[in-house]
């Protein structure tokens, strides 16, 4: 007798509301609880090279005040109602979130509607914003994990957007107006480039009627800029940013692979094995358990909508930087040569595949989740789809993706601190 796995993808509704506007829709009332997950394409990328850190002090003022409600004003009567509202800008899309009880979903819808529709941007909340944003750049100037993410993007990306720093720095912050503000807002927040998600304890005719009322003001279209596609440069290079501290924080890096390429999720399993955060990976087993080299370890694929992206990082002792790097490179060397092993292969398969439920494990995941894919253009039929890639992935497959990856390749390195030998 065989079981049926539970279809993630048929409990799924896609909505769309009179105006047009649509939205994935999982309806659970295990708890009275309503949560949103939105993205407008397009993010930090979308920011002018002078003016770098629009996008993300935007994120920040969205909920400082909107509508007749000052900052204050605003958050009280979020509090009244133990309502969530909160905005980030990530590297490709500028995102949203809320999450409310059933009970007050009318009167939370309103205050989100305020902050997309009608955000102040009040001189006060601008520069209050602006100065504790100043404040955490001033902490990261000092920060090793921070340095060497920046050096390694620079080289990496030279002048594409995806090499700016996606929070501003000393230079742009103090420089953006709010006309800068303003102009970011009306390029990306409009219907024609926006992915939501809903979960909970709301019904399909509710929420038709909720995304008008929430979103139905925006413009039709944004304004976006092209990006271009990028390969990351500096491959053999190591650029060191020197720190006055104990330890040195080391980024490294390669060209990935793009979400549509053959090859991907065989390159996710064999990441995983090299360095996916798991005890049983190469770098964790080698530079934690063996050498007693770094507390940590990891390897990840990035995804940008322009550029892939093999990237990983440590931080170890000034004087064994040099020994930690050279063993991170030897095993992604017998990675490329060798492929993993059969074991290797059906351990990572398994816990990919395992571990993928406890992304839906919370109705802010699944939103959040559901709206991930939207921008990143799956249907939802992936959902039922994914694991099945995993499973697939051959020890032959693993083996080739090893050698297109990693083969006869030199780092790009970046390290922040003093490190011995580097």
């Amino acid at each position: 007798m065989t079981t049926k796995t539970k279809s993630r993808a048929d409990s799924v509704q896609k909505v769309t509301s009179a105006g047009g506007l649509q939205a994935w829709l999982v309806e659970d009332y295990a708890v009275p609880l309503v949560a949103f997950e939105f993205a407008f394409l397009g993010g930090s990328s979308q920011d002018a090279p002078l003016r770098a850190g629009v996008a993300s002090m935007l994120s920040a003022l969205l909920d400082e005040g909107a509508g007749p409600y000052d900052a204050d004003a605003f958050h009280r009567a979020m509090d009244d109602k133990a309502v969530e509202i909160s905005f980030s800008a990530g590297r490709d899309s500028f995102n949203g979130r809320m999450k409310t009880l059933t009970r007050h979903l009318d009167a939370a819808a309103g205050l989100l509607r305020l902050a997309v529709c009608e955000p102040r941007l009040d001189d006060d909340a601008v520069e209050r914003v602006r100065s504790q944003i100043v404040a955490g750049l001033k902490r990261e100037a000092k920060d090793p994990d921070a340095l060497a993410g920046k050096a390694w993007r620079e080289a990496a990306f030279g002048s594409h957007p995806y090499a700016m720093p996606a929070r501003g720095d000393l230079d742009t912050i103090p420089a953006i107006t709010r006309d800068d503000l303003l102009a970011m807002r009306r390029r990306l927040m409009a219907r024609d480039n926006l992915r939501i998600s809903v979960v909970g304890a709301v019904d399909a005719g509710k929420l038709a009627l909720l995304l008008d009322e929430v979103f139905g003001a925006l413009p039709a279209h944004g304004d976006l800029a092209p990006i271009a596609d990028i390969v990351m440069a500096g491959m053999g290079e190591c650029k060191v940013v020197d720190l006055d501290v104990p330890q040195s924080t080391i980024r490294f890096g390669l060209p990935g692979l793009r979400r549509d390429d053959p090859d991907f999720w065989a390159g996710v399993v064999v990441n995983h094995i090299l360095g996916g955060g798991v005890f049983s990976a190469r770098l964790f087993r080698e530079v934690r358990e063996k050498r007693g080299l770094a507390y940590s370890v990891h390897s990840q694929l990035m995804t940008y909508d322009h550029a892939a992206l093999f990237s990983g990082g440590t931080s170890t002792k000034n004087e064994r930087a040099a020994e930690s790097l050279s063993v991170i490179e030897e095993e992604i060397a017998k990675l490329a040569e060798d492929g993993p092993t059969a074991e290797e292969l059906d351990k990572a398969r398994k816990y990919l595949i395992g571990s993928y439920a406890l992304r839906f494990d919370t109705s802010t995941k699944i939103a959040g989740n559901l709206t991930h894919l939207q921008v990143e253009g799956y249907p939802v039929e992936f959902l039922d789809e994914r694991n099945g890639y995993i499973a697939a992935v051959t020890l032959d497959d693993a083996k080739r993706v090893a050698k297109r990856l990693f083969a006869g390749k030199k780092l790009l390195v970046a390290a922040a601190g003093r490190p011995t030998g580097m």
